[in-house]
């Protein structure tokens, strides 16, 4: 008979309430979960999932936004032995099908808000054998559509055993061109990630979180699994989805202590008035996800003088992780040192390492690293060799080991034989005072190769005009960096996660009102 694995997801969830026990864990939108509750209706629904007929290694798609039912999803398909498959809920119903189809998901697990979507992607599909919604008379709801409460009066089973290296989760990723493609992750990938994301950041006492992130993503997905691996019983606040007013106003309300963020958060909180909430509990955030301008973090560190800023760097395809900045050892600007147990080596483009301080491909060997991609072989050849990760981000390691990322590598512009990394010129923009948020791409231009171009959305009431920016930005930014094509739009695109959607991003070039300098 097959044994559970030790680093199962699904037994690192059961000794995590084990050693904690039953208290109140969870405050979701006004309401508190007690950790026994979310424990017994994984339990419940890991069995009501196994009489359906989900076997253990197949694909269960789960798509809601930020809830406590994402998390009992999680566990209860571990529990199972089924592969968690996220998919956000802001996907168009043509993505969806792609996720599902590709996967080839046995069931699919919603929210009432999302199930027509869900039903419309997947329709057709012979292997999607059932629908299931946390509420039965939802709008939409029909034959084969099934209610979560149904499946979780099912009595409890043992775990079912899987391996260390059996599939846990299949994160679609889509980069910035092509379709999502499948990141396969291990329960020793993620519970790898997930014990050294807590021994980097883990400060005794330190306890009460608010998140934010989307649980779909790797970086949310990460921190949950990091906070099964703590001994401590800690609080947990979830937020739908991240909403700047209601963010500061929990943090007041419940003196709350951490908070994962991404760089776009920050810079939303800055046009916020931080100083009319109580935020003096807050110690620790931790940046990820893309690299956070120094001057963001010197701003928001200094309207909130009881927070440190902590930055790490991960992919999906490494399990979220690879570098973090230990607690009481943090670098301004880095992304941190590698984790114990991964290595990092910056590469030519031969494939040559290059030493501190030369920037080039950052490439990356850990247990975290992913399996490969899901039935892509060639793409996965490109992105894995012997054990190896190329990222496709550029950046450096400085004389003590820590990891700078400058940019990735496919963003780069390459200006009259000259490289500008956007985040360079983005950083330098945000600067101005007027400036809330910043996204620059390259257009193919025939005098330098490509052009520099910069998206600029203003902070509230601020008045510029494309000519005043740009010719601040030759002053400030200089050479041939600046960029002479400047587009004012309301709001800069942003992936599920909170980044810059450069694919979005670029698709808006020709599209908005635009200043052009008309010198070389």
């Amino acid at each position: 008979m097959s044994t559970v694995g030790e680093r199962h997801l699904g037994l690192l969830a059961q000794r995590s309430f084990e050693r904690r026990g039953d208290y109140p864990s969870l405050l979701f939108e006004g309401r508190w979960h007690r950790s026994g509750e979310l424990w017994s209706r994984s339990q419940r629904l890991a069995a009501g999932l196994a009489e359906l007929g989900v076997a253990p290694g197949e694909r269960v798609v789960v798509c809601m936004a930020n809830c406590p039912e994402v998390s009992i999803a999680y566990q209860a398909l571990w529990l199972a032995g089924a592969v968690v498959t996220p998919a956000t809920f802001l996907l168009p119903a043509p993505d969806l099908r792609h996720v599902i189809a590709n996967a080839e998901a046995r069931a699919v697990i919603t929210t009432p808000e999302f199930l027509e979507k869900v039903v419309e992607a997947a329709d057709g599909l012979d292997h999607v054998r059932f629908l299931i919604c946390t509420e039965a008379d939802a709008e939409g709801t029909g034959d084969g559509v099934l209610e979560l409460a149904e499946l979780e009066r099912a009595d409890p089973r043992p775990i079912v055993p899987r391996a260390d290296d059996d599939l846990a989760a299949l994160l679609y990723t889509g980069g910035t061109t092509g379709r999502a493609k499948g990141v396969m992750l291990s329960h020793a990938n993620l519970y790898f990630s997930g014990s050294q994301a807590h021994d980097a950041s883990h400060v005794p006492g330190v306890n009460r979180q608010l998140t934010t992130l989307p649980l779909s993503h790797a970086y949310g997905l990460l921190v949950t699994i990091g906070a099964m691996h703590s001994e401590e019983r800690g609080v947990n606040v979830l937020m739908r989805w991240f909403d700047p007013a209601t963010y500061l106003s929990l943090i007041a309300e419940h003196q709350l202590q951490l908070s994962a963020v991404v760089p776009t958060m920050l810079q939303i909180l800055l046009g916020m008035p931080l100083e009319d909430y109580d935020l003096s509990t807050l110690a620790w955030m931790s940046s990820g996800g893309a690299p956070l301008a120094p001057e963001v973090e010197e701003a928001f560190c200094r309207r909130v003088p009881s927070v440190s800023i902590r930055q790490g760097y991960g992919l999906t395809e490494s399990a979220a992780l690879i570098s973090t900045n230990p607690t009481g050892a943090v670098k301004q600007g880095s992304v941190g040192r590698p984790v114990p147990g991964t290595t990092v080596e910056i590469r030519d483009g031969d494939g040559r390492p290059l030493p501190p301080g030369e920037p080039g491909e950052v490439c990356a060997r850990s247990p975290g690293i992913m399996q490969g991609y899901w039935r892509a072989p060639e793409a996965t050849s490109e992105a894995l060799e012997d054990g190896w990760l190329h990222t496709g981000d550029i950046g450096y390691l400085d004389d003590e080991g820590y990891l700078f990322i400058v940019d990735r590598k496919k963003d780069l512009i390459i200006r009259g034989g000259f490289n500008v990394y956007p985040r360079d010129v983005e950083d330098a923009l945000v600067t101005h005072p007027a400036v809330q948020m910043a996204a620059v791409v390259g257009r193919p231009s025939e005098r330098h190769g490509e052009e520099v171009v910069a998206f600029v959305s203003l902070a509230a009431d601020a008045e510029l005009t494309g000519d005043e920016l740009i010719a601040w930005a030759r002053e400030h930014i200089g050479g041939y960096k600046y960029p002479r094509e400047v587009h004012l739009i309301d709001a800069i695109p942003l992936t599920p996660v909170g980044k810059i959607d450069r694919k979005a991003v670029r698709a808006h070039l020709g599209e908005a009102p635009s200043v052009h300098e008309q010198i070389g």
